[in-house]
């Protein structure tokens, strides 16, 4: 880059640290890494730290947890660093009309789909769960409303036959800390000029609860596979057997037809579980119960029987 542009940084998971990354290694001045407050995880619930505070106090940066971006000190705080940006990636906290004016140039965000679609919290699991054969990222000027800012730039990728969310995520990721130094360098040169979007075309995704990962066995072979590449890791596509919750984390489209009622259990063989679904069927590759952990379908019937006549449910 021609000079150092001054920026704040916000973000909080995973698919953020490599943004922050990007930016310091390519010479931005982060002025300040504001993300969330460390929560507690896991069974013994002991406090965590967010993956981007980690990475920013490895980097040497300061690191601003507020439990909310609302309040006249906030603002203040912001003010007195100057930014030319701010870079937003995945962060948690919504924020003001007030916030977004403070830096001189822009607010960005980095969003994990190809705007106007897929605006929300759940882009990249929409994408695999809808089949579609292409996905990107897309850096915007921020607005109020959720999505809806002016397009910078975006990237795109193939999405491939067995994309799961969590191996397009870690693509994205890296695709969107590519981006956000091309963004804010052609930013600077004055070679982009925001283009508004089509909101017209614009489609929305929600947040995932945990109820989203349930397996409709009613559903065609390919939509159930596109839902369990999807909810692969979290949620997770469930169903359940006996009264028993079971993950399903790998399956395949069968073309054997069936009159059999959908989530029926027609064979065990050649180390496959395969289920009615739809007008046709579906394998189970890997599965998991509860507790225990995740086994080829091989295995588990070493240690679980099942009958042909069983229904998942």
């Amino acid at each position: 880059m021609n000079r150092a542009p001054n920026i704040i940084f916000m973000g909080t998971p995973d698919f953020s640290t490599p943004a922050l990354k990007s930016l310091v290694k390519h010479g931005c001045n982060i002025s300040l890494v504001i993300t969330q407050p460390d929560r507690p995880k896991g069974r013994g619930k002991k406090m965590m730290p967010p993956p981007v505070k980690e990475s920013a106090l490895q980097l040497g940066l300061e690191v601003f947890q507020p439990e909310t971006m609302k309040g006249v000190e906030i603002s203040h705080k912001l003010l007195a660093l100057n930014p030319d940006f701010f870079v937003v990636v995945a962060f948690g906290h919504k924020l003001t009309r007030e916030l977004l004016d403070i830096p001189a140039i822009y607010p960005i965000n980095i969003h994990a789909s190809l705007l106007p679609a897929y605006r929300g919290s759940s882009p990249i699991q929409s994408a695999i769960m809808n089949m579609d054969k292409i996905s990107g990222v897309t850096t915007m000027v921020m607005d109020t409303e959720l999505d809806t800012g002016d397009i910078l730039l975006k990237s795109t990728t193939p999405l491939s036959d067995d994309e799961t969310a969590q191996t397009l995520h870690d693509r994205l990721a890296l695709m969107g800390a590519d981006l956000i130094v091309e963004t804010i360098e052609a930013v600077i040169n004055h070679k982009i000029v925001p283009q508004p979007q089509d909101h017209s075309i614009a489609t929305y995704t929600k947040m995932l609860k945990k109820d989203d990962g349930r397996i409709d066995w009613c559903k065609e072979p390919e939509a159930i596979c596109a839902h369990v590449r999807a909810m692969t890791p979290w949620p997770g596509a469930f169903t359940f057997l006996n009264g028993k919750r079971i993950k399903v984390m790998a399956a395949k489209v069968m073309d054997i037809k069936t009159e059999l009622p959908a989530g029926t259990i027609f064979s065990c063989d050649c180390n496959e579980i395969r289920v009615a679904a739809g007008r046709r069927s579906v394998a189970i590759l890997n599965l998991q119960e509860e507790s225990s952990k995740c086994l080829c379908s091989e295995e588990f019937l070493r240690g679980n029987r099942l009958d042909t006549g069983e229904c998942f449910l």
